[in-house]
């Protein structure tokens, strides 16, 4: 990977980040989803089509090898979502002679997670040029590559997909891929939060959090691109521990699904219209405000909504057009919001966090809580054991899962903009740099008959498959996979709050309406 400078001109060296990816052990319970076959046909002139497999079986040859994953080749796709027929630019940089790329589609299939659906034939290596600040007032981080491959999706199926590149001598990469529904209408809707995991690469040398390190730190971007590759897992916004496990149970159960990025909500404000259920999967901090109008409006319409992750709709950012098309900037001045050139003009588009002025939507009366810390490393405790979700796991008041919660978690700030009925459903008393404060998850139902649940904390996902920072355990594997098989059954029947009101227990818990902990 490149890194550049604000000091130095506009291209550098080759620099390496990144951390070694998650291996992820399939789980047990596997199904094989109907309707999931066909490939799609290159049309690149390099490349020769092939033809797909037909046998929808799966494999792990979708993950990284870690000792392949060493920086040889890089990519990223012109999209990072689109409907099944359009056609996605794949840039390659490598340093090797020769790489293919094999697009796997995730899901619940016998003998593992990736289902082969195309496979190209071997294309010639060739280096990029350097990455470039494009533009450099808001150190934006480009990588100007020529197109190495066009791929048309005309066969292949709405899903997740991981596209796996491996050069001749054995080096590889990965580029996450959605090819996203026409409709929700009927579906549980599975949203990846594509937006964050931008925020969090540092591939070139800048993020919304911070520039290249060195005596000198260069202050962070402040408005990030989708054309250059990610650097590899960034913690708990890696979707391999965080999105896929949850697309994975979602497949076992056979329920109709849709696929999106978040960045569709934003593009088709309609995109969500008659959804049975709208799932955030992972961690969802970075949203627009037509992101959240989309699923403001799909509750109030009847969509139960899962937040399956922490610190959601945190900062509010927008979109911009990039080199490759649309969409392809997000521009987030975060704590230097007062230098955002909307500020004054667009207040309501301005980046920012959400619960701030002058346009303040605080995240808790869509998701029914806000973040409140990091980092954080504590139990699960249940405390309303008869919640409809929590049946078939054998939980009672008070039962512990040791680590569930980090390494962010939510709180329930009660005041006019809380959801009623709301039910909390575990709380948990810890200190957050010395400052007393406690953690929850939730479950409230709208007048629409919606149900919501919020997890408050980042590990739901990888407590799937017990990939997280540290070991869980089987009974809290066993526990995450039973609540969240119940609510996307639950979910996948419609409005789920007419068959299952939140008991609200709220004046049962001694909250602070205000905020005591400086959360970021």
């Amino acid at each position: 990977m490149r890194t550049i400078t604000v000091a130095a001109v506009l291209t550098a060296g080759l620099l390496a980040y990144g951390c070694t990816p998650t291996r992820i052990e399939d789980p047990t319970r596997r199904t094989e989803p109907a309707g999931h076959s066909g490939g799609a046909q290159l049309v690149d002139e390099t490349g020769a089509e092939e033809e797909p497999t037909e046998d929808l079986r799966g494999s792990g040859e979708w993950r990284l090898s870690p000792d392949a994953f060493d920086g040889r080749i890089e990519a990223y796709a012109t999209r990072a979502s689109a409907p099944a027929g359009s056609l996605v630019g794949l840039k390659v940089s490598t340093s090797e002679d020769d790489w293919r790329v094999s697009a796997y589609r995730i899901g619940a299939y016998r003998g593992g997670w990736g289902h082969l659906v195309w496979r190209s034939r071997r294309q010639p290596g060739e280096q990029q040029p350097d990455a470039v600040l494009a533009p450099a007032a808001t150190r934006t981080v480009v990588a100007p590559w020529r197109q190495s491959l066009l791929l048309d999706t005309t066969d292949w199926p709405e899903g997740f997909y991981v596209l796996k590149l491996r050069t001749g001598s054995g080096s590889e990469t990965q580029v996450p891929y959605i090819v996203s529904s026409h409709t929700a209408e009927g579906t549980v809707a599975l949203v990846a939060p594509v937006t964050t995991w931008q925020a969090y690469n540092k591939w070139g040398g800048y993020n919304l959090y911070e520039g290249p390190d060195g005596p000198e730190g260069d202050a962070r971007s402040w408005a990030v691109s989708f054309d250059r590759p990610y650097n590899g897992a960034v913690g708990a916004n890696d979707y391999r521990s965080a999105a896929l496990p949850i697309v994975m149970r979602a497949e076992s159960l056979g329920i109709p699904l849709s696929y999106f990025a978040n960045t569709d909500l934003d593009a088709r404000p309609a995109a969500l219209d008659g959804a049975r259920g709208y799932v955030s999967m992972g961690h969802d901090e970075y949203w627009t405000t037509g992101m959240r109008r989309a699923v403001l409006q799909a509750r109030d319409s009847g969509t139960n909504l899962a937040f399956l992750g922490a610190n959601t709709m945190y900062w509010r950012i927008r979109l911009a057009e990039g080199p490759s098309g649309p969409d392809r900037t997000v521009i987030g001045y975060r704590s230097d919001a007062y230098l955002d050139p909307v500020r004054d003009r667009d207040p309501a588009n301005a980046t920012s966090r959400f619960r701030d002025p002058p346009a303040a939507l605080p995240e808790q009366d869509l998701v029914g809580m806000q973040y409140e810390c990091y980092p954080v490393d504590h139990a699960y405790v249940v405390v309303s054991p008869r919640w409809w979700a929590f049946r078939g796991t054998g939980v009672t008041y008070g039962d512990r899962f040791e680590g569930l919660v980090g390494p962010e978690a939510d709180r329930v700030y009660p005041g006019r903009l809380t959801p009623r009925p709301l039910e909390v459903l575990s709380h948990t008393p810890y200190l957050c740099r010395d400052v007393a404060t406690s953690s929850q998850s939730v479950y409230y139902t709208a007048p629409s008959g919606a149900g919501v649940f919020t997890a408050g904390t980042l590990r739901w996902g990888c407590a799937l498959i017990d990939s997280c920072e540290h070991p869980l355990g089987d009974r809290t594997r066993r526990f995450v996979r039973t609540v969240t098989d119940n609510l996307l059954l639950g979910y996948a029947g419609g409005p789920v709050g007419l068959r299952h009101p939140a008991r609200d227990n709220l004046d049962e818990f001694d909250l602070s309406p205000s905020n005591t902990v400086s959360a970021s």
